[in-house]
């Protein structure tokens, strides 16, 4: 192990930790990433820094009813670990899925929990990090030196969710909750419940709490494209019949929903009307054509927002039960008794769930700076969405949309561990990456076209994020399927990388 004694300055009371490499969050990305390292670079000193008190990131953060994963975890699920269970996990299965994963490979002593990081300085004297954090609830400062950063502390703010400020929101005698910050307390028995919002998370809450509410209504300013389908691998229960190792099954299972998701995404592209007649179908099947046409008909192409996967159709079966039901309009203000809207209806509620989504949180909320210049992502350049120009010695793991977040994970810690490699062995303390001759007169654009991708969690903070060029080196394409041919292809030794 390559391990620097811990050391104290003379002019701090704080004893520095230093390490080969630093992880930000013990997430899926987190807890990816150190594995790759532990087995490519297996003499490298480590540590993972998580704000919270446990692991899983997204999976601890949200306590909300029927909490569970949009993506299949045949591919949200890592690489090297076999998914046994149904594709679509709830959060409680993920965890335990990640818990297994540090436990099997001896990860737990590389975590330091309730360790919120506040600053990270670059010294080019010395060619490390330094993290300045507090840890546990009284704060005490510590600090870490590390020779590379490891960015995977996901792309939203785990403290607080959006919540739009609506006219007279005071005024509601009710609660007003967000699914990020789900209170232990809150009863729904009998209650009239008002979910505002349309995405994955209220399409979740909606059927998990409809039995116990006395009705609950799902208020979407505009509609979202869902797929439909049964919460289980037919291929997967076909082979576990014939006992093929599980590893296998996960393998063959994994490569036929990637090509199969690969075949939608060009289908959204290529022939969107159809998809969209497809997708619109399955939902009038259940509620009949009007009901679908009115509340389930977006206006967008399929694809250009995420679609959530809704199991067993038990979104749809709770409208069609009676007990949920779906108003399509815009909020004028809040009341009394519940939400006045644009039509001039008013909503009567005791409890209104705010599902409106993420506050975007680009690397961390950190304050970072680079020989003690306050350094600014959005004035950088992103490389394939993984590193920056001018910030040296630091990946970011930042996922797909269109397909798990996982699959990018995978990709980028291959990227890092053959990156470090590379490094020890010309020589190199540092890498930078820098734009090339022919980069120079590129146009530099938003970190995402927003005609091809265009939630409203990425819109409202674009001005945050770095910017992309018109070349494949210098953007995050979010095609995995070109990605992952073309990350274990990059060239070490192209001038977009200074070393020294």
């Amino acid at each position: 192990m390559n391990v620097v004694a811990p050391v104290r300055e003379a002019s701090d009371s704080r004893v520095t930790e230093h390490f080969d490499v630093l992880i930000v969050g013990a997430g899926i990305s987190g807890i990816g990433s150190a594995y790759h390292l532990t087995k490519s670079l297996p003499d490298s000193s480590f540590v993972i820094l998580e704000s919270q008190e446990g692991y899983g990131g997204t999976w601890l953060t949200h306590r909300y009813p029927g909490i569970r994963s949009d993506s299949d975890l045949h591919t949200f699920g890592y690489s090297f670990k076999p998914w046994v269970g149904p594709p679509i996990a709830t959060a409680q299965e993920i965890l335990s899925y990640m818990g297994e994963v540090i436990d099997e490979n001896d990860l737990a002593r590389h975590i330091r929990y309730q360790h919120k990081i506040i600053a990270a300085s670059w010294s080019s004297a010395s060619n490390v990090w330094t993290i300045d954090a507090v840890k546990g609830a009284a704060e005490e400062p510590v600090r870490f030196t590390a020779n590379f950063l490891w960015m995977c502390q996901g792309y939203y703010r785990h403290s607080e969710g959006y919540t739009p400020e609506w006219p007279d929101m005071a005024a509601f005698k009710g609660r007003i909750v967000h699914p990020q910050r789900w209170p232990d307390d809150l009863a729904l028995d009998g209650k009239r419940v008002v979910v505002i919002g349309s995405g994955a998370t209220a399409a979740t809450i909606l059927p998990a709490i409809a039995d116990k509410c006395a009705h609950v209504t799902m208020l979407q300013r505009s509609p979202t494209y869902f797929r439909l389908g049964r919460n289980v691998i037919e291929l997967a229960q076909e082979l576990r019949k014939l006992q093929v190792k599980e590893e296998w099954i996960h393998e063959i299972v994994r490569r036929k929903i990637l090509f199969e998701q690969d075949a939608f995404t060009r289908r959204c592209i290529g022939e969107p009307e159809q998809v969209k007649k497809e997708l619109i179908g399955q939902i009038s099947a259940i509620l009949g054509p009007d009901y679908a046409a009115k509340h389930f008909t977006p206006s967008y192409r399929p694809w250009r927002q995420r679609i959530a996967f809704v199991p067993d159709a038990d979104l749809f079966e709770g409208i069609k039960s009676g007990k949920a039901s779906v108003v399509t309009d815009e909020i004028e203000r809040f009341t009394e008794g519940g939400i006045k809207l644009k039509s001039g209806e008013e909503l009567p509620a005791d409890i209104i769930i705010t599902a409106t989504g993420f506050n975007l949180c680009v690397l961390g909320d950190i304050a970072f700076s680079i020989d003690d210049k306050p350094l600014d992502f959005a004035d950088t350049v992103t490389y394939r969405g993984m590193m920056f120009t001018g910030v040296p010695n630091m990946a970011w793991v930042f996922g797909y949309f269109r397909a798990s977040w996982t699959l990018r994970t995978d990709l980028v810690a291959d990227f890092v561990c053959r990156l470090l490699k590379h490094m020890k062995e010309i020589g190199a303390r540092k890498v930078v990456p820098a734009l090339r001759a022919e980069d120079h007169n590129m146009p530099l654009l938003s970190w995402i076209d927003p005609e091809n991708f265009n939630p409203g969690y990425m819109m409202r903070n674009m001005h945050l994020l770095p910017k992309r060029g018109d070349k494949p080196e210098w953007q995050h394409s979010q095609d995995y399927w070109a990605e992952k041919d073309e990350i274990p292809a990059i060239d070490l030794d192209d001038k977009a990388f200074v070393y020294s």
